[in-house]
């Protein structure tokens, strides 16, 4: 099983500046990323890993967690339009001709939501394989909010319901509603299949998930590095990185 693994980090951030090389618990987020990518090649044995940056100063910060890059992203690739699975599928033709090999699975590893773990990996290319039918995987998490319960949205007439109605029209409890996720945008793994197709959304109709089983979280905010830094810096994740 040839893997590959892909970290993407664009230089530019306008909701927290630098968020991909800002510093976490005194090591720049990036690196949570390259260090896990090196665990799972340890694990797997058969995997390569790519930078994909537009960013002279990500691919230094980078290069000093251990990952060196010759890779520069496009400019086409690296503006706020650009979709990601874009940028994932340029860096795999490159991958593959560079290494000389076809990869049968690209994991994209997203700086920052870095709150995963090997385990999460190892079980989410378990699910993966066993489903032959499935062209992707994404991780999610269990959801604050249910639409078919407790998230309303403006109707047609002007007032306001349920985002979603299931077969019954209406759901009275948030023990009975629909199970929904939290796309956490922690990881997401792609089949060969995937960009054969010339897909580009990670939401295909044989997408699998992998419900992650701890805390979880994408970094938009400031606040989400301030609440990150307090969970590692005193020891209160509720798992092992």
């Amino acid at each position: 099983m040839n893997i590959l693994i892909t970290i993407c980090a664009r230089g530019g951030s306008k909701g927290i500046p630098g968020k991909n090389i800002k510093m976490l618990n005194s090591k720049p987020l990036i690196g949570y990323s390259i260090d896990l990518a090196n665990q799972v090649k340890k694990h797997y044995g058969s995997v390569d890993v790519e930078l994909s940056t537009d960013s002279a100063e990500i691919k230094q910060v980078a290069e000093s967690c251990g990952l060196k890059s010759d890779y520069v992203r496009p400019d086409y690739l690296a503006n706020d339009t650009c979709g990601k699975v874009d940028a994932i599928n340029d860096i795999v033709k490159y991958a593959e001709e560079k290494h000389g090999k076809v990869y049968d699975y690209v994991l994209d590893l997203d700086c920052t939501s870095p709150l995963r773990n090997l385990k999460d990996i190892t079980s989410a290319f378990d699910l993966i394989e066993a489903d032959k039918n499935a062209i992707n995987l994404f991780s999610v998490s269990e959801p604050s909010r249910n639409p078919y319960f407790n998230q309303v949205e403006k109707k047609v007439n002007g007032y306001y319901a349920q985002v979603k109605l299931d077969a019954s029209g209406m759901v009275f409890s948030r023990q009975a509603a629909p199970s929904v996720y939290d796309m956490n945008a922690s990881f997401y793994i792609y089949t060969k299949k995937f960009f054969e197709l010339g897909l580009r959304g990670a939401i295909t109709d044989k997408s699998l998930i992998y419900v992650v089983p701890h805390t979880c979280f994408d970094m938009d905010h400031p606040l989400d590095f301030e609440i990150t830094e307090y969970l590692l810096s005193n020891n209160k994740l509720d798992f092992e990185l």
